[in-house]
Parts: structure tokens; sequence; C-alpha cells
């Protein structure tokens, strides 16, 4: 990994509003443009934030990324993450605090390698922890883990969850109290050797490879009341075009690759995602947890590296975005993660967000 010295490289932040914004002193991305805002930390790289608001308190679960020894693929060996360690905020625009390992790759049972992007629920005082990993058998599943404080130390389960597959949980908890997971990725993620139902290592390396049929996209489980297992066989998370038409696998600027996040805004249901090899965040707004979700727009342009993950929370009845870019090392697998606020237009739309200042 880079040193400490690298990533203390960066200028100060100007916080205006409780947003970190870059200054025109600050350093510029290869091609010149400014950052709309700056990492939370700089001790560690991070990336696939998903952010909870507990008890006035801002909680990121995200990737712990390393500069492992593996050459850079379309299959995303070269994220090589071992173990997860939470982000605590006070506040937007107050100091991040990086905690102490939450769960490493060691201490789960049924996992050989790759902690790629986890999500955190909490209920009855109970703080879980969902993420994906390889088995031995170098086929993702998706664990959990349980601990009485939302910085960890969490304890996994012995096997992964029943039926699981593929990468990125999300879990969303409704407003009656019932819970969902959102998952899957396609390429690296594993969706296209998963449709059968049996994971096929000689399967398709990026997709379904028909640009003309409905796109591979998220599976959505509710589940148990206990939060560790699903309560049914995943279901498809349908994205329609304007027409009321699932999205195309060839239409790579709007349908579904990866990083699923869920939130509910005045009654609405906002399904986003990121498009991977097109670099978009995405959204698409529904009636209820399961859809179909109508496609909106994009919640991001692309940032400075391959892609983001994200997650969009209020706090401070204000709504907010985090993301990451490669700003702090401009390598594709060393990422860091960011926030900026988010708007609604009148009609429920998402103001687009840029990741650099004009």
């Amino acid at each position: 990994m880079r040193t400490r010295t690298l990533l203390l490289a960066a200028a100060a932040t100007l916080i205006a509003g409780g947003v970190a914004i870059a200054r025109t002193d600050q350093p510029r991305s290869p091609d010149g443009r400014r950052y709309l805002s700056q990492p939370l930390v700089r001790e560690i790289y991070t990336a696939d934030p998903s952010a909870h608001v507990w008890d006035g308190k801002i909680y990121v679960y995200n990737s712990h990324d390393i500069d492992g020894p593996t050459p850079e693929d379309d299959l995303g060996a070269h994220f090589e993450m071992r173990d997860y360690r939470v982000l605590k905020m006070d506040g937007i625009g107050k100091p991040a605090t990086v905690g102490p390992v939450a769960l490493d790759v060691k201490q789960v049972p049924w996992a050989e390698k790759q902690m790629w992007a986890p999500d955190a629920a909490r209920k009855n005082g109970t703080y879980y922890l969902y993420f994906p990993a390889k088995d031995r058998q170098g086929a993702f599943r998706i664990g959990v883990a349980t601990s009485k404080s939302p910085m960890g130390p969490f304890k996994a389960n012995p096997q992964p969850i029943k039926g699981s597959f593929s990468i990125d949980p999300a879990v969303f908890t409704d407003d009656d109290g019932k819970a969902y997971m959102y998952f899957g990725g396609i390429w690296g993620g594993q969706l296209q050797r998963n449709t059968t139902g049996t994971y096929d290592p000689n399967g398709s390396k990026t997709d379904l490879q028909a640009d003309d049929k409905p796109a591979l996209t998220a599976k959505v489980a509710a589940m148990t009341p206990g939060m560790t297992e699903f309560a049914e066989k995943p279901r498809d998370v349908v994205i329609l075009d304007e027409a009321g038409k699932p999205l195309l696998g060839g239409d790579h600027d709007r349908r579904f690759f990866e990083a699923s996040w869920m939130h509910k805004y005045k009654g609405k249901y906002y399904f986003s995602y990121s498009t991977g090899d097109t670099h978009f965040l995405n959204y698409a707004i529904g009636d209820n947890p399961y859809g179909p979700f109508t496609y909106k727009g994009h919640v991001m342009l692309p940032v400075q590296g391959w892609t983001t993950h994200h997650s969009i929370v209020e706090w401070d009845k204000q709504w907010w975005l985090f993301y990451a870019d490669t700003q702090l090392s401009g390598q594709t697998r060393l990422r860091n993660v960011k926030v900026t606020e988010l708007f609604y237009n009148p009609d429920g739309t998402i103001r687009t967000i840029d990741p650099f200042v004009k």
C-alpha cells in the first residue's frame, strides 16, 4: 500500500454549509478538473460506502482497499480487500474516525478472499453486517455478521445466507419494519454465472451477451424477522424504460451493472445503481420495494476511476450522496470515500451531480 505520507499530501478542504468542497488551490485531476468534494479519510483507502444514521451519528460501512500484487483484469481480481473498518462521523463536515478492524476474512469460516462492498442494518439493538466474499470454490456468496456495537467487532455466521450469490448486498428497512436485501453484479460480480441457480465457473465473463434481450439485473428478497436469512427466493429488480419495456443488455448507459441501493423519498422507492463500464450512477423509481422501477436518469456523472459505488441517506433534514473516486492514488484499486449534497426537483427527480467543479 502507498504510504501515509502520500495520503496526507492533498491540500486542506474548505467546509461550506457542512459540505467538503474543492478549493482552487487543491490538487486537480490528471485532466485539470477540480474535485467537487474531498476524501473523508486519508489514513486508509476506502470505497463502496454504505452510510447509515443511527442515534444522530453517521456510520459508513465501506470496502477497505489494499495494494495487492494481483494484476488488474475485467473480473476484479485486483480488488483484494481482506477486512472491514467502519467510519464514524458526528455529522456532515465533521471529521471521520476510522474504527478498528470490524471483521477480517480469516474470521469467516466459509470465506477465502475478496471482502467486497458491504452494508449494515440495525434491529432490536443488534447490528448486522452483510458482506460478499468468495468461497473456496471461487463463487461469491453473501454472509452476515452481528455485533452489539455499530463499529464492531462483528462475529460472522458459520455459513453464508442460504440461496445467496453474487455481490453488493444492500439492506433496506421500510417504514413497516420489513427488511429487503438488494444484491448482484455482472462481470466479476458473477450474476451471469448464476442464471440457473447454480454457480457456473465457466459461464460468461461479462453478461448474457444478448444486447437485444432484457438485461441481467439486481435481485431482491425480503429478509426473515431475524435478519440473517432470505424469507423467499430472490426475484429480479425490473428496470423499465419510458415506454414500460425492460432495459436491454446493450443499453450500457442505463442498464444495471452493480452497486444496488434503495431509499425512500415522499412515499416513492428509489432504486439506484452503477452502470459499471459506462461509469454512471443511475436511478429508477417505483411504488413498492419490489418494483418494477422506471428509469429516470443519472444520479452522478463519471468520477475519476473506473466506476463508483454509493449510498443515499438523509441527515439533518437534507439528503446526501456518499460515493468514491481515486483522487488520492490515481489507481483503480485504491479509492477514497467522499460525500456531497443531493437535491430533488419539485417532480421528485434527482438533480444530476457532476463530481467535478466547473
